[in-house]
């Protein structure tokens, strides 16, 4: 019984969010990063032990000469920029190049990092960012709205030098027998929409134990003080 229901109303809420579908088709995109980068002030408040807790031991994985050179995939408006270790050499990649002026906002901003170069591509296909050049790479809430999540974690794999590590934050499905996963799977194609291709069903730890990364360090936690749907996270790194 449980299971109709949510399948009926997710069918509602697809139905309603047809509207969106419009927006998205008559430029969307644009209006997006504007609406991320005010949403972010507001989750990095509510993030914020979290995400220093995460990047503690980043400087860590710097080259012999004290060097740290760091890509973020899919960077947006630039939201972990204050959580890097000062002197880091950022590379910053994303799919929509309408996020450069907000990540500029972020680089005036954090003046204690270097900054390389912003690159309009996929994470699917960073085919611009050269193998092994990265001794750390970033992916923080990515992961659920890429088109191919293993491809995205091969690249990220590829332009690790050995010994790199890759780090993430993302937010996750939960237990399938909540009542936060009846609220996932019923507005999944609501939040897609607003969230730019955002899914909130996806199990992206299971993805990240078989990618081939030598060492693994995971924790699955509860977002403090965020929208119930996203609560679910994950957080950590890997070293290649």
């Amino acid at each position: 019984m449980k299971v109709c229901l949510m399948k009926l109303c997710r069918l509602l809420c697809s139905a309603l969010s047809l509207p969106l579908h419009v927006m998205q088709v008559i430029g969307y995109k644009r209006l997006f990063p504007l609406l991320a980068y005010n949403v972010t002030f507001s989750y990095n408040d509510k993030m914020h032990k979290v995400k220093r807790e995460l990047f503690r031991n980043v400087a860590k994985f710097a080259d012999a000469d004290g060097t740290l050179r760091l890509l973020e995939i899919g960077c947006g408006s630039g939201a972990n920029f204050k959580f890097y270790p000062h002197g880091c050499t950022v590379m910053c990649t994303d799919p929509n190049p309408h996020f450069e002026k907000y990540l500029r906002m972020s680089m005036d901003a954090n003046q204690h990092l270097t900054y390389d170069k912003f690159i309009c591509v996929s994470g699917e296909d960073m085919r611009g960012v050269p193998d092994g050049s990265a001794d750390v790479v970033v992916c923080t809430l990515v992961l659920c709205s890429v088109n191919n999540v293993q491809q995205v974690l091969q690249e990220a794999r590829r332009v690790l030098r050995t010994g790199g590590a890759f780090y993430f934050l993302e937010h996750v499905v939960s237990d399938s027998s909540s009542w936060t996963y009846f609220l996932q799977y019923v507005f999944e194609p609501l939040w897609c929409y607003l969230g730019d291709g955002c899914m909130i069903t996806r199990a992206t730890w299971k993805d990240i134990e078989v990618a081939g990364f030598s060492e693994l360090n995971l924790r699955h936690i509860e977002a403090p003080d965020v929208s119930l749907m996203i609560r679910p996270h994950i957080m950590g790194y890997c070293i290649k």
